[in-house]
């Protein structure tokens, strides 16, 4: 069964860290390109960063740009998601997806996605 699990969330302080992770069974995401997204209450899921299977490209979005850095091990079939200075606005539920080989932000585009891990900051 192909399936994505998405760890490491939790009820975090303002200004805290929490780092995320996605761990891939059933096939291997080296060829996979993996997304970050989040679906914040009553909002619509956005994409928060991606990172491309072949040469390391990653994307951010502004709101992350500069707290947060994606990257991945394929050895462990895992991609991480590392959120520094945590904000109440990063109050969310996070998941992870895979697309074959290409790396971009149309969700429509994804083909596995994960359950999503809750985050919440708040002091």
């Amino acid at each position: 069964q192909l399936q994505l699990v998405e760890s490491g969330g939790g009820l975090v302080q303002p200004g805290g860290s929490l780092r995320l992770s996605c761990a891939a069974s059933g096939f291997t995401l080296d060829y996979y390109a993996i997304g970050w997204f989040r679906q914040a209450p009553g909002k619509e899921r956005e994409g928060v960063s991606c990172i491309s299977s072949s040469d390391g490209s990653t994307y951010y979005a502004d709101s992350v740009k500069g707290r947060c850095t994606i990257s991945r091990d394929n050895a462990k079939n895992t991609v991480y998601l590392q959120m520094n200075s945590l904000k109440p606005d990063d109050t969310a539920v996070y998941y992870c997806a895979a697309i074959l080989r290409t790396l971009t932000t149309n969700q429509a585009l994804y083909d596995y996605w994960g359950q999503g891990t809750q985050v919440t900051v708040s002091s």
